[in-house]
């Protein structure tokens, strides 16, 4: 474990299933120079073939952590940010696997990470085109809820899926959330309860190379529901500390 004054960063990618997006979006990375853990999160075996010969061509950058089971986005992110921190990470950035996110990004999320090695950065979307109109209007329905449940404004965007987090404060945050696609805005609610730094950075987001997504229509939105129920009544718990920071910060 590397001491509080160290940041040593990697990427963390979590892969479902995405074989033929994530050569390309695993290209664009590495030019950031920096190293990468590939978490599988249980995917079919031409994508475990893929997964297997990248982190073969690129054995001192590229590591892959298998998980036995598909559990999920958020059990996937969880497994990287844990095995990052046990090999002596200061911060993983997760990216997605599919190339919404635009790469070019990563040396701005880096650099404000640095300068503010204890604060959560996190993306801001800016949508072009090729953005689903449901998935752009439910975001919003969702962004309501985390403004409800941090009563603030400060979180731009909940479900984004580029960040950076500090592994020292975020590890202990993990066991109370989701698996699913409730983590990302989960997590980013408990840490806001814990700590009030969080580095909104505007960031293209395009959908998606391969035309492949993950989210499960009725099973997502019913965890994200309930997601959403379990932090209304935390935050009705946290609501003295929640007031007197929104007044006092």
């Amino acid at each position: 474990m590397q001491p509080d004054n160290v940041f040593l960063p990697a990427v963390l990618i979590p892969v479902y299933n995405h074989e033929a997006a994530i050569t390309v979006t695993l290209e664009q990375v590495l030019n950031s120079g920096l190293p990468i853990l590939l978490v599988d999160d249980g995917s079919d075996k031409p994508c475990q073939d893929v997964l297997q010969q990248l982190a073969e061509q690129q054995p001192e950058r590229v590591f892959l952590h298998r998980l036995p089971v598909n559990g999920g986005k958020g059990a996937a992110v969880k497994a990287g940010l844990r095995w990052l921190q046990r090999a002596g990470y200061s911060h993983g950035l997760q990216v997605d696997a599919d190339g919404q996110h635009d790469i070019d990004d990563i040396a701005s999320f880096i650099a404000q990470a640095q300068a503010s090695p204890q604060s959560l950065v996190t993306g801001y979307p800016q949508y072009d085109k090729s953005v689903p109109r449901l998935r752009l209007y439910s975001r919003y329905l969702t962004h309501i809820w985390i403004w409800i449940n941090t009563l603030s404004f400060t979180i731009k965007d909940s479900m984004c899926g580029f960040r950076v987090y500090p592994l020292m404060r975020v590890v202990p945050l993990l066991e109370s959330c989701g698996n699913r696609m409730d983590f990302d805005p989960e997590i980013i609610v408990r840490w806001f309860w814990r700590y009030p730094d969080i580095i909104n950075i505007p960031t293209r987001v395009l959908y998606p190379i391969d035309g492949v997504s993950h989210f499960l229509l009725w099973k997502d939105n019913s965890l994200i529901t309930l997601m959403h129920t379990r932090l209304f009544f935390g935050m009705l718990a946290r609501l003295p500390r929640l007031l007197w920071r929104k007044l006092h910060g």
